[in-house]
């Protein structure tokens, strides 16, 4: 049944031209012996760029900085000039060369087909050297442009305009709740990056989108988009923010309600959008640094969490569930500490060395809640490397570009349970009554549920742009932001602006609907977990520690790597149920607080958000809608 569905999806899910990306060798045998190469060599050469990288994370120094250089400027020549590549772009653009020598689409094995098509149509790598490596330097830049912007202080002498985004603009824009303050900073950051990022993406749009007509696609979305392997994937990502929408207006309709509280009717209608500088983050994409404005049972917390986190050992939860544990490896390289004496990338991060053998965590570890919670997620991205490690090297990686990280958040989900700490013996008195729940759900909703709608609009901005072209991006990246997160721009915004590039992952070419799929499965995975684990009562109690079944379960989900489509996945996952991702396990784990929503917004005067021209900021059509 799989090797048919795998042969209709190869046959029926895209309209992809495949005449200029494969050529006449139908030598099933002969593609079989490639593979088998690329396995050995591709996992050789990724071993050795990740052992680069981390040399130079885990100690920032000149030395390791050549080197670094090095893996990205030298190399032997493959018969062109193409010393600016990396080692592994140079490897990924002579394998490809090879693979379109195939008449991969022939071939008898779906496999076969499926391991090609994902070497041949993954990068940039069908663009000839020079284009290439333009694509790599106008990225390079806008990152750069990104990594090296800075704003004068707020109401000083700017003497020394040098903040940077981070750590300095991100706390204010936490932590300060002066207006003023917070629109300076909105402002001053897209003023710094914006404009200087406009131009060279303009140039990006063109190359990219000529690296993916060259792989049979229409544009650089489609080529995006193909990763997920279904037909009409924007419409089932249309189907899934259809089911989250009213949720998020009752939300939004309860945030806005307190923040006039706050600041007053004077900057915020009772029935308009909210200006995105108030949400406690640079792009509003999580809200919960302002949650103390709008708890609604101050008081109301599950308890006071014991100083002995540093003891606790993130591995035994993985081995409770019959998983495996961290090989020595982990424990003899990983960086759990920040070292004295050298200076390290401290953001956490997992890493697969590629070899089967070397899995490292690098997490500078305090004894705070959120980095027991961390040193979870990232101990769950080893997990799922360790499952999947005797897959080809093609298909080490997840289902699909959003699985790594809901399986990382869904651990989480379970560990941060009151019902988990206390029986780890973290947490001593569980205070546990629908004051305290709604507090805790009202939390979890302000870093998951609103992240939804900005984790939904980034690529689709991005799709239209490479779809539609260059004209009108900023209004169009601000009528998403309007129609979808319910936000307008706290002063007048222009097409000389460019604050979508505000973000990174605009800027250094990084998809992102990845996320908004991962929030989502990872409620939908909880759900499968829970019900193997017999978990009875509402979902956001559920813990799945011990539970040899939700183990068992788990596994199985892990082990394929991308080795089958997501859809079967999901299908495993479930039992059978379906084979979509669905947005009802969110829902369900929410429905006490959406409940309790709808109550509270009974005397609203709209939930959701009228705009017309009285908005400042406002570069659509001056006409009054209502969303």
């Amino acid at each position: 049944m799989f090797l048919l569905f795998l042969f209709l999806f190869a046959k029926f899910a895209f309209s992809q031209d495949t005449t200029n990306i494969e050529g006449n060798n139908e030598s099933l045998e002969e593609a079989l012996q490639f593979l088998r190469e690329y396995d050995v060599e591709g996992s050789a050469i990724c071993t050795r760029v990740t052992l680069a990288q981390w040399n130079f994370s885990t100690n920032v120094s000149t030395i390791n900085r050549k080197k670094m250089v090095c893996y990205n400027k030298c190399g032997n020549d493959y018969g062109r000039t193409v010393m600016e590549q990396t080692l592994y772009d140079k490897f990924q653009k002579l394998s490809r060369r090879k693979a379109t020598e195939f008449a991969w689409t022939k071939l008898p094995d779906p496999d076969v087909r499926r391991q090609m098509k994902k070497l041949i149509t993954q990068g940039r790598f069908s663009l000839h050297d020079d284009q290439f490596n333009e694509l790599k330097d106008v990225i390079s830049q806008m990152k750069e442009i990104y990594t090296k912007g800075t704003i004068c202080p707020y109401n000083k002498n700017p003497v020394y305009c040098d903040q940077k985004l981070e750590p300095t603009l991100t706390k204010i824009m936490a932590k300060s709740r002066d207006y003023h303050e917070l629109l300076h900073v909105w402002k001053s950051w897209r003023d710094a990056v914006g404009p200087p990022i406009r131009q060279k993406y303009i140039r990006y749009v063109e190359l990219a989108n000529q690296a993916a007509r060259l792989d049979g696609f229409n544009d650089a979305g489609d080529q995006m988009k193909s990763v997920y392997e279904i037909p009409n994937f924007e419409d089932h990502l249309s189907e899934l923010w259809n089911m989250i929408e009213p949720f998020y207006k009752q939300l939004h309709a309860y945030v806005r309600r307190k923040l006039i509280k706050f600041y007053g009717s004077k900057y915020i209608r009772h029935d308009g959008p909210i200006p995105a500088h108030l949400l406690g983050n640079m792009w509003a994409q999580s809200w919960k640094n302002i949650e103390e404005l709008i708890i609604p049972y101050p008081g109301k917390t599950i308890g006071d969490i014991t100083p002995e986190l540093i003891r606790q050992v993130a591995e035994e939860f993985f081995i409770s569930l019959g998983l495996k544990p961290m090989p020595p490896e982990f424990w003899r390289h990983s960086l759990l500490e920040k070292p004295i004496g050298r200076e390290v990338v401290c953001r956490a991060s997992a890493w697969d060395f590629c070899n089967k053998m070397d899995y490292r965590i690098k997490q500078c570890t305090e004894v705070t809640m959120e980095d027991f919670l961390t040193i979870h997620h990232e101990m769950a991205h080893i997990e799922y490397y360790l499952q999947y490690a005797d897959q080809p090297y093609l298909y080490r990686e997840g289902a699909n570009p959003a699985f790594h990280e809901a399986v990382g958040d869904v651990i989480v989900l379970s560990v941060q349970t009151p019902r988990h700490l206390q029986r780890i013996g973290l947490l001593n008195n569980i205070t546990d009554d629908y004051e305290t729940n709604i507090n805790y759900l009202l939390s979890m909703a302000l870093e998951k549920v609103v992240y939804l709608p900005f984790a939904y609009i980034v690529d689709k901005w991005r799709w239209n742009v490479f779809a539609e072209g260059i004209n009108n991006m900023n209004s169009k990246w601000w009528e998403l932001k309007l129609n979808y997160q319910g936000l307008i721009p706290p002063v007048p915004r222009s097409e000389s602006d460019f604050d979508a590039a505000a973000k990174y992952h605009v800027a250094s070419d990084t998809p992102y609907i990845r996320y908004f799929l991962s929030v989502i499965i990872q409620f939908q995975l909880y759900e499968s977990l829970c019900e193997a684990s017999g978990h009875y009562g509402p979902l956001h109690t559920c813990d799945i520690y011990r539970s040899r079944e939700a183990g068992r379960l788990l596994r199985e989900i892990l082990q394929s790597g991308s080795s089958r489509s997501w859809s079967d996945v999901i299908n495993v996952m479930t039992k059978g149920k379906i084979k979509k991702i669905s947005a009802s396990s969110l829902l369900n784990y929410f429905k006490p607080l959406l409940t309790w929503l709808e109550v509270q917004n009974k005397e609203e005067l709209y939930v959701g958000w009228t705009t017309g021209p009285h908005d400042t900021g406002k570069i659509m059509d001056d006409v009054i809608t209502r969303r």
